[in-house]
């Protein structure tokens, strides 16, 4: 069933790229490489959570770097 998702990811991820590639310029290499790595990025998070569905999420992180600050603040 991973396997299943991840190719469903996959899929999805190509039929993006065949959608949007077209749409960037031959001049804007810039756009083309943010356009790559932010695709790449986001598939390899996705396959990531198909693998450990409990990876923690950004909010936990800020919550655990902002929440003893919180706490001297209400000092």
């Amino acid at each position: 069933m991973k396997w299943g998702a991840i190719l469903g990811v996959t899929l999805i991820a190509g039929l993006m790229a065949l959608y949007e590639w077209p749409k960037i310029g031959q001049n804007q290499k810039r756009e083309k490489v943010v356009f790559v790595t932010l695709t790449a990025m986001g598939w390899v998070l996705a396959v990531l959570l198909v693998f450990f569905p409990d990876i923690p999420g950004p909010t936990q992180l800020i919550d655990a770097i902002f929440k003893p600050l919180g706490q001297i603040l209400e000092k």
